[in-house]
């Protein structure tokens, strides 16, 4: 059960690194080349999306079966387990909502380069003529 949710942590630290890439600033021919590479990527990395949304229903599921520790028929130690693992269920779910941010602003900032490049394009056209 550990593996999904390392893979998905190692996920969300290179989109983190990935988006923190694009916006330093840059040489404009290496900015280039970097959003291209990014944008080719970006595809198969789509993965994360619906993997991270597996991921936050199979954790609403397992809440909703969940034993519940709230009478005083529990002991310190059930209590301490329960509160242990909502902690855990709450820090995965922000883990997937970042992945899939992270992978929203990632597209978005390819995005706006691209659309930035084609009217630097465009510019350059009209300048020659």
């Amino acid at each position: 059960m550990a593996l999904q949710w390392m893979l998905l942590a190692y996920t969300v630290a290179v989109e983190a690194a990935i988006a923190i890439l694009l916006t330093i600033p840059s040489p404009k021919l290496l900015k280039q080349r970097f959003v291209s590479l990014i944008s080719l990527i970006l595809q198969p990395a789509l993965f994360v999306v619906p993997f991270a949304g597996f991921q936050i229903l199979d954790i609403y599921w397992k809440n909703e079966h969940r034993l519940m520790c709230t009478s005083e028929i529990c002991t310190a130690a059930e209590r301490d387990r329960y509160e242990k693992s909502i902690f855990k269920a709450q820090r995965n779910v922000i883990l997937c909502v970042c992945a899939c941010l992270l992978y929203w602003c990632i597209y978005r900032i390819c995005k706006y380069n691209k659309d930035i490049e084609s009217l630097e394009e465009v510019e350059k056209r009209y300048k020659d003529q």
